[in-house]
């Protein structure tokens, strides 16, 4: 396993999220027009891939909150690469790039359809919050926090 520390311009990067969208897109059904305006790429400045043997297999990414919060944006694993760890790889990675950049925690959000990305979040110790910003009201939102 190899980890890339890289920008949302790395092509592989893009490649995963054009996956996770796709997926996202019918796991979220109609709900994914709303998620998906708060998912742009664009200018993401801290990404994560993972290459299994050469081949971009996972990705993940933090995106500035506030002065003392990243949030944990694009976690993806394909799914024929899933339950091999690589998922908790990225957060621990991305939580230690957060503290290297002298924040003090990571929030994120996530769908209560995806039961296996809230049964790794509460794993890596995440606890459960409000639901913040955008997402507060949204019945099919969970969010979560990590003080690093």
């Amino acid at each position: 396993m190899q980890i890339l520390r890289t920008t949302s311009e790395n092509l592989d990067f893009q490649n995963l999220v054009k996956k996770l969208d796709a997926y996202l897109a019918f796991i979220d059904g109609e709900d994914h027009a709303f998620y998906d305006q708060y998912n742009k790429i664009d200018l993401l400045k801290n990404c994560i891939v993972i290459f299994e043997n050469e081949k971009p297999v996972a990705c993940g990414a933090i995106k500035r909150i506030d002065e003392n919060t990243m949030e944990v944006k694009r976690m993806f694993t394909l799914p024929e690469y899933r339950r091999k760890g690589f998922a908790a790889s990225i957060l621990k990675e991305l939580e230690m790039w957060t503290k290297e950049l002298g924040y003090e925690k990571t929030v994120l959000e996530t769908g209560k359809k995806q039961i296996e990305a809230v049964a790794l979040y509460k794993k890596c110790n995440y606890a459960i919050i409000p639901n913040y910003g955008q997402y507060a009201g949204i019945e099919n939102s969970v969010c979560f926090e990590k003080i690093l």
